[in-house]
């Protein structure tokens, strides 16, 4: 049996649908990953069959660096981080202008040489990362069944009521004028007819008895999985959302690290794991309030500074580890709190552990992932552009001291998400599907 995995070229997105395909793996099959040349060492740290497929213009092995992408996506890139700076709202309306570009890229070239993947490699199952748009209309132009892997928080995928790019629910921390709001939505409104249109012109070029969509956003695949824990999505909005299965979180095995292990063996006192991700760790002035703010607290320390230069951050603690890149699972499974930009893989990764979570989200999803936790009672969130370091230490100090029914429900969410029960969910849904034209 063979599995086929369609990632991005993005170390974020590959390394939680790589994790799915450790089941395959576990169980003597072959598992085959097609992505873009940034995240070949990745897939080779997994083990796994390679073959080259590029998805978009940009990527990212593990640090984004504007300066890396090619002529155009660089400039994206300076303008995102840009957009960050100045909010919520600014930050949602760049990315939804952006949102054809990123998200659609050559779609009937791509398709074709998905469909060309396909019957080279002749897999009897097929994992693709959601927001493939392109790869998906491959996939469903030949009738190739494959499982659709909604990476982000379950908004990701739009429901009846929302629109792709308006979180349908954010912090309380936030407060965005009604009348931006209101611009945005229709922003995101227009945005989804233009990006519905041209799904649909590629729809009609690949296959022209295909039905053409209402809403490319809300288009899913043959089986829909959601690595994201059922436990935090509300129940009355899994009732909108198509037949799916809940993975809980998809976390990898890392390699041992000596450096980090030694760290780890030299000191008795609790752990902070601190990082942005590979994107929006070039938010240094936030990072650096971060670390004035645990400065003095009886902690230790680990910094993952992405692109963030550490030179930058002020004086550094000597028991403090502090590195471009940290292995974030390991590092987590010893932590007692972790301060996050709230992305999916951090979100996951440490209800995994057991590890409540200071958020400062940024874009996108992060918004109503941080809602989801303020309201379970496994995190709190702060405004990163408006928050001050005594706001930042006060919240630490709140959350090393969580205890109670909120401490004994997220032991028991880390319980029931450990131990690879994520690829064993996405084993267990995919292995009565197989690959191949209906």
């Amino acid at each position: 049996m063979t599995l086929l995995i369609i990632s991005p070229d993005y170390a974020s997105h590959l390394f939680p649908l790589a994790t799915l395909g450790t089941a395959w793996q576990q169980a003597g099959e072959r598992v085959v990953v097609a992505s873009g040349p940034a995240t070949a060492d990745i897939v080779r740290g997994f083990g796994f069959e390679r073959e080259n497929l590029q998805l978009g213009r940009g990527s990212n092995p593990g640090v984004i660096r504007a300066e890396a992408q090619p002529t155009g996506e660089d400039d994206a890139l300076r303008g995102f981080f840009a957009a960050t700076r100045l909010g919520m709202v600014e930050t949602l309306t760049f990315q939804a202008e952006a949102r054809s570009n990123d998200l659609l890229w050559n779609p009937v070239e791509i398709a074709r040489n998905v469909q060309r993947l396909v019957e080279k490699v002749r897999p009897d199952q097929v994992i693709v990362d959601h927001l493939a748009f392109s790869a998906r209309l491959g996939l469903m132009t030949a009738g190739i069944h494959h499982a659709d892997v909604v990476l982000g928080h379950p908004s990701a995928l739009p429901v009846a009521g929302e629109v792709y790019g308006y979180p349908p629910e954010w912090p309380d921390i936030f407060h965005p004028d009604a009348n931006d709001l209101a611009e945005l939505l229709l922003l995101c409104e227009a945005v989804r007819d233009t990006f519905t249109a041209q799904w649909n012109a590629a729809l009609a070029e690949l296959d022209p008895q295909a039905v053409p969509s209402r809403d490319a956003f809300q288009e899913t695949g043959d089986v829909l999985l959601l690595n994201y824990p059922a436990e935090l999505h509300r129940p009355e909005r899994g009732l909108l959302l198509p037949e799916h299965a809940f993975l809980g979180s998809a976390v990898r095995v890392e390699a041992t690290d000596a450096e980090v292990e030694a760290w780890l063996d030299a000191g008795s006192e609790p752990v902070v794991y601190v990082s942005f991700g590979s994107f929006l760790s070039v938010r240094g002035d936030v990072l650096e309030k971060v670390v004035a703010a645990l400065q003095g607290l009886d902690v230790r320390v680990a910094l993952a500074s992405g692109s963030t230069d550490p030179a930058s951050l002020g004086p550094i603690p000597e028991n403090w580890l502090v590195r471009g890149f940290l292995p974030q699972v390991r590092l987590l499974d010893h932590s007692v709190l972790a301060v996050s930009h709230g992305g999916n893989n951090s979100v996951t990764e440490a209800m995994t552990a057991g590890v409540p979570l200071l958020l400062l989200p940024f874009s996108t999803d992060q918004f109503a992932g941080a809602a989801a936790l303020d309201t379970a009672g496994f995190g709190e969130t702060l405004d990163p552009n408006r928050t001050s370091v005594a706001q930042l230490r006060a919240a630490i100090v709140r959350l090393l001291a969580l205890d109670g029914h909120a401490r004994e429900r997220l032991t028991s969410l880390g319980e029931s998400l450990s131990g690879g029960t994520g690829p064993r969910r996405a084993f267990d849904a995919l292995t009565g599907v197989r690959a191949g034209s209906v």
